[in-house]
């Protein structure tokens, strides 16, 4: 939002404040309930702005009175504290993977309400008849959430264009040039689920949204790189606090970074790449697993855990290649961490090792430290929950959004 510079009329500019002033409000009482005078001390707004603020909220259903605030130390009786209203607009979550589908709800606190997965085999079915099995799974998770979705976000494996709604290319799904969002929509009619599909739809890639929910629910610092693994290899670059997208949003391509330039051809065209060593099938031929269908990271790391050494060395092998392409990009971007999600995260005990070693010996930018590599709390669930958390969050960002 930018400010006003003094050439359109008033009532705009004053709707303008209006509105940047609720999200002000809104995003004081996100993070921790407070009482009306303490949001006035939080954001500088007069008391009578604030109360006036948060009455459109509460009417709003954004926000609800919880009772006596905590006791701040002062003279009189504490005040009302606010908060996040759990029963207001939820967020809504999608994601295609290529062996699963999953659906998710959360509410204006970022709390789970919903949670859906479906292990079904994608790779090569057409977009329409995923889109109508999951256009079912959103609607049976909306139903048991009881809230009201405010948007849905999709996580996909693959490139999305920049408009969101594009799905420009899923090799690993044997998709390319699918108006994704806009499939999606039509799927939501056809299940009969028409109040979703009259929501925003946005989609991304889900290398993305996994590090976004790294970066809102894990933990990680403003600066990392978050390295996942479905069928493919995937990034999310996180700087300052925020995702680098690039110039196209194909930012985080990790798995089509070249470790062994004279190695296998790759799908992509070129040869060697991080996805032809530490990929899904890549995994599975070096384990002696190859043509095994099924959730293959459950698989790996059941049979390493039993001992089997021929899994374990496949491992350390994808581990190697995993630390030779990661070493490369710590040495350009320079992240406080590397952190391991998606699929990785179940397999780490078995990639550390190997990917230790590659970043002691290849990062040069600054002595390397074991403690800079860590292991996401959110595995693979993080694709999901960033895609139904983002939501939300931009709701307390601009409430306005919702027209209140």
């Amino acid at each position: 939002m930018h400010e006003t510079d003094g050439l359109r009329a008033g009532p705009a500019s004053q709707q303008g404040m209006r509105r940047a002033n609720l999200a002000l409000v809104l995003g004081v009482i996100a993070r921790a309930p407070r009482s009306r005078a303490e949001v006035a001390a939080d954001t500088g707004l007069t008391r009578a702005a604030v109360s006036s603020l948060a009455e459109e909220l509460i009417a709003a259903g954004l926000v609800v009175e919880e009772g006596p605030a905590a006791p701040s130390g002062k003279v009189g009786r504490p005040g009302t504290a606010l908060g996040l209203n759990p029963q207001g607009p939820g967020g809504l979550g999608a994601e295609i993977g290529v062996e699963h589908l999953g659906a998710c709800v959360v509410d204006l606190r970022g709390e789970v309400r919903a949670w859906r997965r479906q292990e079904i085999r994608n790779r090569g079915r057409r977009p329409a008849a995923v889109l109508a099995d999951l256009a079912e799974l959103l609607r049976a998770a909306a139903v048991e959430a009881g809230l009201r979705p405010a948007g849905l976000t999709l996580a996909v494996p693959g490139l999305v264009g920049d408009g969101g709604g594009q799905l420009q290319r899923a090799a690993n799904l044997g998709w390319q040039d699918v108006p994704v969002t806009a499939e999606l929509r039509l799927a939501l009619r056809a299940a009969g689920a028409g109040q979703l599909a009259e929501l925003p739809i946005d989609a991304d890639n889900e290398a993305n949204l996994g590090g976004l929910a790294e970066l809102w629910l894990g933990g990680a610092p403003e600066h990392f790189l978050h390295v996942s693994a479905e069928a493919g290899v995937g990034a999310a670059i996180v700087v300052g606090g925020r995702l680098l997208r690039g110039a196209r949003g194909y930012a985080g391509e990790l798995g089509h970074v070249p470790v062994r330039p004279d190695g296998p051809p790759c799908a992509c065209g070129a040869h060697g790449c991080l996805e032809q060593y530490a990929g899904e099938a890549a995994v599975l031929r070096a384990a002696g697993l190859e043509g095994i269908r099924g959730d293959w990271v459950a698989l790996l790391a059941e049979r390493a855990e039993a001992g089997d050494e021929e899994v374990r060395a496949a491992l350390a092998g994808a581990g190697s290649a995993l630390g030779i392409a990661s070493a490369g990009a710590v040495n350009l971007l320079d992240p406080a961490e590397v952190v391991l999600g998606g699929g990785y995260a179940r397999l780490a005990p078995w990639l550390l090792g190997a990917m230790r070693a590659e970043l002691a010996a290849r990062v040069t930018v600054r002595p390397w430290t074991d403690e800079r590599l860590t292991v996401s709390r959110l595995g693979r669930r993080g694709p999901l929950l960033g895609a139904a958390v983002g939501v939300v969050r931009a709701i307390v960002a601009d409430p306005g959004r919702l027209d209140v």
